[in-house]
């Protein structure tokens, strides 16, 4: 917790000085003065600077070579139920996809005003989580669920569904197994099981069953003390909270 107070507490600095790389400035540059021309899934796979970013923006820089997937879960977007997003179980490309609006039933984005200024700042966000996650993955994790939490609190959907979204998270959902001391096996149980355990678990360790309580600053709070506590136990200490502030500021 000593680490993560000092990562949060310089966390503006550091951002505004990743932001000023001149990589990172370039792409970002390209994609605001690009993105608007983008009226297609199939346009936006065809340029891979493009591509990069919108990716990157939802923690997906991994499929940046799987362009025919990325295409499809564009093209399909997720007003259907046969929507490819709707059926993965990583809730990130339905994220993605309702981002950009491509799908059959929706009115594509990119010439929102504002529109490249959201993806933007989301990709500078997670370039940031990822730097934080060379140095150590915990804090990575931490981060993403602060962010994550709060945006899944904000959609306009019900108790159960925002549950489920978090559940179809991988970083997030790793975040909420560890801090509530859930097995390996867990994730085999039937998804409804899933949710009961979850919910009455999270209930009587953090105080929050339900999403919108977690997303509050003190369910928040108490998530990730608890899971970086339970995260240093299972290293037996190989950092010390001083060895990680040290080489964050160096980072």
């Amino acid at each position: 917790m000593a680490a993560f107070g000092l990562l949060k507490r310089t966390m503006p600095r550091q951002m505004q000085t990743m932001s000023a790389d001149p990589v990172l400035q370039r792409d970002t540059t390209y994609f605001r003065n690009k993105i608007g021309s983008i009226t297609s899934a199939r346009d936006l796979v065809a340029d891979r600077r493009l591509l990069t970013v919108a990716l990157g923006a939802f923690g997906l820089a991994d499929d940046i070579n799987s362009k025919a997937f990325v295409e499809r879960i564009l093209t399909d977007g997720t007003a259907g139920p046969e929507a490819l997003a709707n059926r993965l179980t990583d809730k990130r490309y339905r994220a993605i996809s309702d981002a950009f609006g491509f799908g059959p039933f929706a009115i594509p984005q990119t010439a929102r005003s504002g529109f490249a200024d959201d993806i933007i700042a989301r990709f500078e966000r997670q370039n940031f989580e990822t730097a934080v996650g060379d140095v150590d993955e915990a804090m990575r994790l931490a981060l993403n669920a602060e962010r994550e939490i709060e945006e899944i609190a904000r959609a306009d959907t019900s108790a159960d569904a925002k549950w489920f979204t978090l559940m179809g998270s991988p970083p997030l959902r790793k975040v909420m197994e560890t801090a509530l001391g859930l097995p390996g096996s867990f994730g085999k149980l039937d998804i409804d099981r899933q949710l009961t355990v979850f919910r009455e678990k999270s209930d009587k360790i953090l105080g929050a069953g339900e999403v919108a309580d977690l997303a509050s600053a003190d369910g928040i709070k108490k998530l990730v003390q608890r899971f970086l506590t339970m995260t240093q136990i299972a290293d037996d200490g190989a950092m010390s909270p001083m060895q990680i502030s040290l080489t964050l500021l160096q980072h």
